[in-house]
C-alpha cells in the first residue's frame, strides 16, 4: 500500500484508465484517514444552506463522500444532515483504500449509504453531489487540477463537486464548488473566534491557490482586504467576533468584491466568494 506522506501525483489524463472488466480504475493515493466526530459540520452546514434543491431536483439525488477515512464518522453525519430534507437520498463514501471500506462495512445501509472502493473516478458512479474533503493536499498543483477534471468529468448532469480542507477539528475551512464547467466559487468558513484576522485561513486554502498567496495575486489581495476590512472593524469586537467578521464581509462586498449568497451567511464565520474574482493569473 502506498505510503499516504509521499508526494503525489496522477499521470496526464489522456484518457480514462480501464480495468479489463472495464469498470473505472481507482485514482488516488490514501489519505492519512484521520478525521473526527463533526470535523466537516461547516460545510455540511454550507450543503444542507445552499444545495439541497439541486438534490431535490435530481432524478436520482447521489452524494459521494470521497476520501472518508479510517471512520464512517463523517459520511454519516452527512446522510444525517441531508436525509431529513431530501427524499430517496444515497450517499456513498469511497475510499481507495480496501482495508478502510471492510473496516466500515457493518454501517452500510444501501441504498441510504454505502461504502465503496474509489477515487476521484468516483467508482464509475454519477453524482449530484461529491464532497471530498482533505483528500488533496499530498498532490502538487497539477495532479490537483487533473483531479478536479477527472471528478467534474464523472458528474451527473447539473451536478457539483465541493473540494476543500479543513483543521482537524473543523474550526477552519476552506472550499471551492466546481461544476461540469469548473470553478464557480470559493468559500471560507471558520470558528472566529479563534482567528486573529482572515487571512490566517490563508493555511487551508485549496491547493490551486494556495501557492498563489503572494503580491499581484487576486487571492492575496481578496485576503488583504478581508483583513484591513476586520482592522476596521475592531470596535465591533464588543459585541462578539461574528459581528465583526460580518462587518469585514459587508466592507468586501461594499469594495465591490463579487460575493455570493445572503448575507445572513455571513453570522456564521462563512463567506463565498466568485472563483473569477480569486483565481490565479
Amino acid at each position: 500500500m502506498a505510503d499516504h506522506t509521499q508526494r503525489a501525483s496522477l499521470p496526464p489524463s489522456r484518457r480514462a484508465p480501464r480495468l479489463a472488466a472495464g469498470r473505472a480504475r481507482a485514482l488516488g493515493l490514501p489519505t492519512r484517514g484521520t478525521t473526527n466526530a463533526n470535523r466537516l459540520r461547516r460545510v455540511d452546514r454550507w450543503l444542507v444552506a445552499t444545495q439541497v434543491a439541486r438534490l431535490r431536483d435530481a432524478a436520482r439525488p447521489l452524494v459521494v463522500d470521497l476520501g472518508y477515512g479510517a471512520s464512517a464518522v463523517t459520511t454519516l453525519e452527512l446522510v444525517d444532515r441531508l436525509a431529513p430534507e431530501i427524499d430517496r437520498l444515497e450517499v456513498v463514501g469511497l475510499e481507495i483504500d480496501p482495508l478502510r471500506v471492510a473496516a466500515v462495512a457493518e454501517q452500510r445501509d444501501p441504498p441510504r449509504v454505502d461504502f465503496r472502493l474509489g477515487g476521484f473516478e468516483l467508482a464509475g458512479l454519477r453524482p449530484v453531489l461529491v464532497r471530498a474533503f482533505n483528500v488533496l493536499r499530498q498532490y502538487d498543483e497539477e495532479s490537483a487540477a487533473r483531479a478536479w477534471d477527472t471528478m467534474r468529468g464523472a458528474l451527473a448532469p447539473g451536478g457539483l463537486v465541493v473540494e476543500g480542507t479543513c483543521d482537524e477539528w473543523g474550526r477552519r475551512a476552506t472550499w471551492v464548488a466546481l461544476d461540469e464547467d469548473g470553478p464557480l466559487t470559493l468559500t471560507l468558513a471558520a470558528r472566529v473566534s479563534d482567528l486573529e484576522r482572515p487571512s490566517d485561513l490563508a493555511e487551508r486554502l485549496p491547493k490551486a491557490l494556495i501557492h498563489h498567496n503572494v503580491p499581484g495575486q487576486p487571492v492575496h489581495a481578496f485576503l488583504s482586504a478581508f483583513d484591513a476590512g476586520w482592522a476596521a472593524a475592531a470596535g465591533l469586537s464588543t459585541f462578539g467576533p461574528r459581528q465583526r467578521w460580518a462587518a469585514a464581509c459587508e466592507s468586501l462586498a461594499d469594495q465591490g468584491w463579487p460575493l455570493v449568497g445572503p448575507a445572513r451567511r455571513w453570522r456564521h464565520g462563512e463567506v463565498s466568494v466568485r472563483w473569477s474574482a480569486v483565481a490565479p493569473v
